[in-house]
Order: C-alpha cells, then sequence, then structure tokens
C-alpha cells in the first residue's frame, strides 16, 4: 500500500473537517437549528447545534473520491476495493437517517427502518459475519446476526452520546484500535477504510470536547457507530483466532455495554425501551460527583484499557486470548459493581430469596383454579377452591359470604398481628383474607389472584344461585344450558349427567 495515499487520507479527513465545522456550526446557529438545554437529561449550559455528521461524513468520503479522481485508472485503493462504495452508501443511509431525526424528528421504527435498509446493504456489499467461534454460519444465521450487530452498535454510540466529546472520543479510541489491529494482521482494506474516520473524529474533538461549541447528533453518532461495527466484521473476517468477533467487541466495549444495560434497566421497570432516563452509565458517574471532563476522561482510560485487551486478544494464542477474556469480563463485572445499579440489586435478590419459584407457583396454583372453579356446583365447592389458592399467602384468617352461606378457615396463628384485605364479589359475596406482618406474601400475585377471583367466582356464584331457583320442570333446560356453557369454556361437552348440579 503506497504512503502517500494513506497521508493523504488521514490528513485529507482532518483538514476538511477543522475547516468545514464551524462553517456548519455557524449556518445552524443562524437558522436556529439547535438542541437547547432542559435542565434535565441534556446538561449543557446553552443552544448547541448538532450537526457533527456533515463534517465528519464529508470529511470521510471526500478523500476516497480525490483518490479516485486523481489516480490512473485502476490505480487507486478505491479501484482495487470495489466493496468501498457499496459500504460508503450504505453508511450515507444511517447518516441521512440521523440528519432526518436531528431536523425534523423520527419514530423509532422509522429511526430502526433506515439502520435496517443500511444494515442489508453493508451485508450485501461483503460485510458479513460468516463464522463464529470458528465455525462457518449458514447464510440464514449470518444475515440476521449481521442485521443485529451493526444496528446494535449504531444505536450504541446514539446513546452513550450524552457529554461533550464521549461518543466522538470513544469513537476515535475504537477507530485507532481497528487501525493498529488491521496494520497487525496486514489488513488493507482496513487500514484504507479506518484512516479517513481517525482523521475526521480527531478534527471533530477540536469542537465537541468540553465545552461544545458543537454536538454529534444523531447523524454524527449513527454513522461513527455503524461505520465501527462495519471494522468489526471486517476485522473478524481475517482474524486467525477462534474468538474472532471478541476483539471486535472489546474495542467498542462502553457503548455496547451501555446499550445492553439501559434495555435490561428499563425492561427489569417495567419501562418502554426506547425512553429515555438518566441511567446511562455517564449519568451515574455524574451522581457519583465526577465533574463533566472528569468523567470523560475515566471513561477514555477504560476504553484504553479494553482497547489493549482488544488488541492482545488479536494477536495472542486462543489459549492466552481466552485469559484475557476473562479479564475483560471481570473487570466489567467489577465497573457494573461500583456504578451502583438498584435495578441489578433488586433482580439479584429476587433470584437468590426464591420469589422466583414462588411466582412461577402462584401463578400456576391460579391457572389451576380457574380451571376447576368452572366445574364448581355449590357454594360449598367454591369456597373450598377459593381456600385452596389463598393457601400460597399463608393467611392467618379466611372469611367469605357466598351465596348467603358464611364460611371462615383460621391458620395456626389466629391472635397474630396482621392486615386485611376485603375482596367484593357482586352483591353480598364477598372475601376477607388476613394474613400476618412479616411474612412472604408474594406480593408479585396477590392482584392476579384477586383479579382471578373476581373475574371467575361472581358468574359461578350466578349460575349456581339459578339452580337454586329454578323448579323442577326447568331442570333439563338448565341441564342443556349449562352443558353448552361448558362447551364453549372447555371446547367439548360435558357427558350427560343426571343431576343438574352434576351437569353445573
Amino acid at each position: 500500500m503506497n504512503l502517500p495515499w494513506l497521508a493523504a487520507l488521514s490528513a485529507g479527513s482532518l483538514l476538511i473537517t477543522l475547516l468545514l465545522t464551524p462553517l456548519v456550526r455557524n449556518a445552524f446557529l443562524r437558522s436556529n437549528l439547535v438542541d437547547a438545554p432542559d435542565g434535565g437529561r441534556k446538561l449543557h449550559a446553552r443552544a448547541v447545534p448538532r450537526i457533527g455528521g456533515i463534517p465528519i461524513s464529508i470529511a470521510y468520503v471526500a478523500p476516497f473520491t480525490l483518490l479516485a479522481l486523481a489516480s490512473p485508472a485502476g490505480a487507486s485503493p478505491v479501484h482495487a476495493m470495489p466493496f468501498i462504495v457499496p459500504l460508503i452508501l450504505s453508511a450515507g443511509i444511517v447518516f441521512l437517517t440521523g440528519l432526518l431525526d436531528d431536523i425534523v424528528g423520527l419514530l423509532p421504527w422509522q429511526k430502526l427502518a433506515g439502520q435496517l435498509l443500511a444494515a442489508m446493504g453493508a451485508y450485501f456489499s461483503g460485510v458479513r459475519i460468516s463464522s463464529l467461534a470458528g465455525y462457518e454460519l449458514a447464510g440464514w444465521v449470518g444475515f440476521p446476526l449481521t442485521l443485529a450487530w451493526l444496528v446494535m452498535c449504531s444505536n450504541a454510540f446514539n446513546l452513550i452520546d450524552g457529554l461533550d466529546g464521549l461518543a466522538s472520543g470513544m469513537g476515535l479510541f475504537a477507530t485507532l484500535t481497528t487501525l493498529l489491529a488491521a496494520l497487525l494482521h496486514g489488513n488493507q482494506e482496513l487500514v484504507l477504510l479506518t484512516l479517513p474516520l481517525a482523521g475526521s473524529l480527531v478534527g471533530f474533538l477540536r469542537y465537541n470536547f468540553n465545552p461544545a461549541s458543537v454536538f454529534l447528533g444523531d447523524s454524527g453518532s449513527l454513522l461513527i457507530g455503524f461505520l465501527l461495527g462495519s471494522y468489526g466484521v471486517i476485522w473478524s473476517q481475517k482474524s486467525a483466532t477462534l474468538l474472532g468477533m471478541t476483539a471486535p467487541l472489546m474495542a467498542v466495549a462502553i457503548p455496547l455495554l451501555d446499550v445492553c444495560l439501559s434495555v435490561v434497566r428499563r425492561w427489569l421497570r417495567g419501562q418502554p425501551i426506547f425512553s429515555p432516563d438518566r441511567g446511562h452509565i455517564h449519568h451515574r458517574l455524574l451522581e457519583r460527583g465526577l465533574p463533566h471532563r472528569r468523567v470523560v476522561l475515566v471513561l477514555y482510560s477504560v476504553c484504553g484499557f479494553y482497547a489493549a485487551l482488544s488488541l492482545l486478544q488479536s494477536v495472542l494464542s486462543n489459549q492466552v486470548g481466552g485469559l484475557i477474556i476473562l479479564l475483560f469480563c471481570l473487570a466489567t463485572w467489577a465497573g457494573i459493581q461500583h456504578l451502583g445499579y438498584h435495578e441489578f440489586d433488586a433482580a439479584g435478590r429476587t433470584l437468590r430469596s426464591g420469589d422466583v419459584q414462588r411466582l412461577v407457583h402462584g401463578q400456576l396454583t391460579i391457572q389451576n383454579f380457574e380451571r376447576q372453579i368452572r366445574h364448581a356446583g355449590s357454594a360449598q365447592e367454591c369456597w373450598q377452591l377459593i381456600f385452596e389458592s389463598a393457601l400460597m399467602f399463608e393467611v392467618i384468617r379466611l372469611q367469605a359470604r357466598l351465596l348467603d352461606e358464611e364460611f371462615e378457615s383460621a391458620g395456626e396463628e389466629t391472635g397474630a398481628p396482621g392486615w386485611q384485605l376485603w375482596i367484593p364479589l357482586g352483591g353480598t359475596n364477598h372475601i376477607l383474607l388476613c394474613c400476618a406482618f412479616g411474612r412472604r406474601h408474594r406480593s408479585g400475585i396477590l392482584i392476579p389472584w384477586v383479579e382471578s377471583l373476581r373475574t371467575h367466582v361472581p358468574p359461578r356464584l350466578e349460575a349456581v344461585g339459578r339452580l337454586r331457583t329454578t323448579g323442577p320442570t326447568d331442570v333439563g333446560s338448565l341441564v342443556q344450558l349449562a352443558r353448552k356453557v361448558e362447551a364453549s369454556q372447555d371446547g367439548e361437552l360435558l357427558p350427560a349427567a343426571g343431576t343438574a348440579k352434576e351437569a353445573i
């Protein structure tokens, strides 16, 4: 590979970014297309344009274009590597998707559609995960895996872009790591692809580091994440180790870790996956009292550590590489513990306490109750089924009034202090549940149990009550009606019964 070409790629991107960024920034300021602070998640003090993707994308493409035009036909690296043009066009789709979101705003599904379209373009240009852990993957496996990887990388850098210089600096660390790996492995395609992005990010950090006068915006963060995800796939294609994707994954570990933590946290809290919050890694460090710049520098240092592990894993033997992966996992686990996410502490306590098993048992108990209550033929049978299902709450007393009949059952500690729950079932029918304080009452299953009682017991009591007031001449028709009801509930008719009670 010609050294002047490499120098032209990186230097050209750097100069174009340095010159173009303030021009685009000022134009957007005059047009009032800015990101205004809101006193919440947006921590900047003044309105700042979100146009980073524009100078970075132009500075990335321009050197390739100049090389292709200035070199003799077929003599430039661009001509020798035909997949570069389709890949750049795919990255352009991601850039335009982010730019539209920055200017007019897009719905989450619209952004995802643009990213998937770009990922498919990259796949068909040759950027595809074709093997994993030394095993060749079939196309129907490699295709969705490649799309998921590229979309995840794109969104990872989009989510981590919450502090001045954070996403662009992490992108620079990952790009330089990939560039060094490409030089070590003699991967000329990867060297050619990474140099312009490295130059662009160095130039952009001049304006993006704290205090920033310009932000990356979605156009910039999505573009950087998409390109780095593509670089990771190309890196793994030429990797000599069985664990080919692990080294690229380490290079972008912090953004990927942040997006994974965000998804799991929101799922544990029952929040929408795409909802914004202040639980990202950089937010947690800010809450610990670290100033803005120090948070960024701390995360830079972690990126440097992961970059070193990534390079070591890519060049050492598989046995030593396994130890490096173990070190990476331990360091990541320690970092998550240090951040102090309450969601994971609560989930861990739930798993250790056995609440998961209790919840599963409770759901099965409710399902069994719902199946059996449909066949109850008297208030006494309804009471028996209710009492058996209530045993999972370790009750000290259970009372019920069903069809003017009184029922009561006491537990072992009838005099213990506790709480009461009154459950109306229509008319004078009701249930009173009493449980002692300090017991495990399976609170996660209590409300579903109550809702099940409210849904299934009243209609059954009504059916039993109609039987009590029906004369002998109407018993035959009631039996037929009851059999039809059972058929609609169970999917088949009950066998003919000799009494109305058996039919119901």
